[in-house]
């Protein structure tokens, strides 16, 4: 099983600011642990940079999270489902009504349990999605 995580090439990184004892680790130390191990054989004998491929994932930033960023995510999640985008893998456009439903109903729980504390812009955008994926839901099931 070692074996096993060892040919996957993954590094763990201490990055605690104290030791075992509680002390804090000064800087040296620090970045001692930081450093990348050198290039390691893979199961299939090629060579892997592990440590290039973890800085590679750091630098990478992603968006911040925010709640209309949270509903819009749902919102193209139902429109998948109506069979607005294809699957990146198959390339096939398929309708999934019931998944479509569902989500609109994760969005309308959304709604009533964040009422009053939301600003003027998340409620308008809720209100709006909620709105338009509804007639959306209303539109599939009479084209049936």
């Amino acid at each position: 099983m070692e074996e096993e995580k060892k040919d996957k090439g993954f590094v763990i990184k201490d990055r605690r600011l104290f030791d075992e004892s509680g002390t804090s680790r000064d800087e040296q130390q620090a970045t001692q642990t930081e450093e990348k191990r050198p290039s390691e054989k893979t199961a299939d004998g090629q060579g892997s940079q592990t440590g290039k491929a973890s800085s590679e994932t750091e630098d990478t930033t992603l968006p911040e999270i925010n709640f209309a960023g949270f509903i819009i995510s749902l919102s193209t999640t139902a429109m998948y489902h109506f069979g607005d985008f294809p699957d990146p893998v198959t390339k096939e456009t398929r309708r999934n009504l019931p998944a479509a439903k569902q989500t609109v109903d994760i969005l309308s729980i959304l709604k009533t349990k964040t009422e009053g504390n939301l600003d003027d812009d998340e409620r308008q955008l809720l209100d709006g999605l909620l709105y338009e994926l509804r007639m959306r839901f209303v539109k599939e099931m009479t084209d049936k």
